[in-house]
């Protein structure tokens, strides 16, 4: 099977909106290294718009004519991740009922963008430099390595040079897929961009929705620039076509823009780096339980497990219920925000979601953004 061509329309400059020092200058980089085929590294914080500059890159090479392939690689692990990228054959494995050429094929010619490469498990990382020291892969089930010529655009939102330093990403890939270094900028840092992008969004969901064309009053702009935007552009994208659905008349007013703002700040659950959200102060925290306090909520189910292993005179605790411990104090700390934990644990939130799976954790007792009241 095919991998599908990417379908969206073509990215001009003009998408990447802006008048800031930033807007400007990412323009004329990506003019300046779209020419070339050297593998291209977009990073910065989440909703900053990292696929539209590897859009932009691609549509501005000489390999426009050719497909742009995207993939997530926070949603593809082990022979998923193998058989999506490299292709299979036919009854290479179970399930395996026709043959798939892979991402990598599919974008022969183009540009092949890999988002979120800071997921990518150790393994696959392995497989993935070999494929770019050969430029050519193995399908799964084959014996013959087939050609590739692909330019690779990655994106992540992770500093990848400290994730080498941690074991979590391979020095030699890091130098592969580095070679060029763009890097998008949080919103909160070009306020002055904001007003071109509402109005761009604005007249996009006024055609969308069928409705007439809204605009900002200049108070409400004026809310919206002093605003810390932690998800960024993507969240500024969210408020707008909320406001246009709510707001009645043409203009959005104050109002409408500080009473998002206040249920923003009072929900960490917006994307984006931990450090943006406008969080409470450290005084402000809720109570964080110790872990005696922790164990007698222990369901009884748990009971046998979660004890205290006993050598002689002393108590230790097991790794997993270290882990457990450690994992459910994070939740209480970010307010059961499952994003804001799995950052300070530094780990995906893929990663978080399967250990609360696999231990059981209440996380139904305090909602986003509020802290628990005192027992």
């Amino acid at each position: 099977m095919r991998p599908a061509r990417s379908v969206r329309s073509p990215v001009n400059l003009e998408e990447i909106i802006g008048v800031s020092p930033w807007a400007k200058e990412i323009r004329r980089n990506i003019l300046q290294v779209a020419g070339h085929s050297s593998n291209v590294l977009v990073n910065g914080p989440s909703g900053t718009g990292k696929e539209l500059v590897a859009r932009a890159v691609h549509q501005h090479s000489p390999r426009s004519v050719k497909p742009f392939i995207p993939v997530n690689c926070a949603t593809l692990t082990g022979p998923l991740f193998e058989s999506r990228m490299f292709g299979h054959l036919k009854g290479a494995f179970t399930g395996a009922n026709y043959a798939a050429m892979g991402c990598f094929r599919a974008a022969d010619g183009g540009t092949l963008f890999l988002d979120e490469v800071g997921e990518m498990e150790l393994d696959m990382q392995a497989k993935m430099l070999r494929v770019l020291q050969e430029r050519a892969v193995m399908p799964v089930g084959g014996t013959e390595e087939i050609p590739v010529n692909v330019r690779l655009v990655t994106a992540t939102n992770r500093d990848l040079k400290q994730e080498v330093i941690a074991g979590r990403f391979r020095e030699d890939l890091y130098f592969r897929v580095n070679v060029i270094s763009l890097v998008t900028q949080a919103l909160r840092h070009r306020p002055e961009d904001i007003e071109l992008v509402a109005d761009r969004f604005l007249a996009t969901f006024a055609v969308r929705h069928g409705m007439p064309l809204k605009s900002l009053s200049p108070q409400a702009l004026r809310v919206l620039q002093s605003y810390g935007w932690p998800g960024n552009v993507r969240e500024l994208q969210n408020f707008l076509e909320r406001a246009i659905l709510l707001s009645e008349g043409d203009l959005i007013d104050e109002d409408v823009a500080c009473r998002f703002i206040e249920e923003s700040t009072n929900d960490l659950s917006v994307p984006g780096d931990i450090e943006a959200v406008n969080g409470p102060e450290l005084g402000s925290l809720p109570h964080i339980q110790s872990q005696s306090e922790l164990l007698a909520e222990v369901p009884p189910s748990q009971a046998a497990r979660a004890e205290p292993v006993s050598d002689g005179d002393q108590m230790w605790r097991s790794m997993d219920e270290v882990e457990r411990l450690h994992i459910h104090e994070t939740l209480q700390h970010t307010y059961y925000n499952q994003s804001a934990a799995s950052r300070l644990l530094d780990r995906n939130r893929q990663w978080l979601i399967r250990k609360i799976k696999q231990y059981e954790l209440d996380i139904s007792k305090s909602k986003p953004g509020r802290p628990r009241k005192a027992k």
